[in-house]
């Protein structure tokens, strides 16, 4: 399964991935991102982690507005 960065936030989501049997990581900060296949954001602010320059090669999912099983089925659809 995929190691996924979520914000500390979204604990639905953290919790839904983790059923899933996704490999978890909380976002307090920029190095949390390292080596995450996806980045969970809310996207209520747009530079949440006060990030200048990518770090990551990571996909970013904006969660505003969906549901965590939404945002599980966009994990499962860019995994394919």
């Amino acid at each position: 399964m995929a190691k996924i960065g979520v914000e500390q936030s979204l604990t639905n989501i953290q919790q839904a991935l983790r059923e899933k049997g996704h490999d978890v990581v909380e976002l307090k900060q920029e190095a949390d991102a390292k080596d995450c296949e996806f980045c969970v954001v809310s996207g209520i602010d747009s530079n949440v982690m006060g990030m200048q320059d990518s770090t990551t090669n990571a996909s970013v999912i904006e969660a505003n507005g969906l549901s965590a099983d939404e945002v599980c089925q966009q994990v499962e659809n860019k995994l394919q």
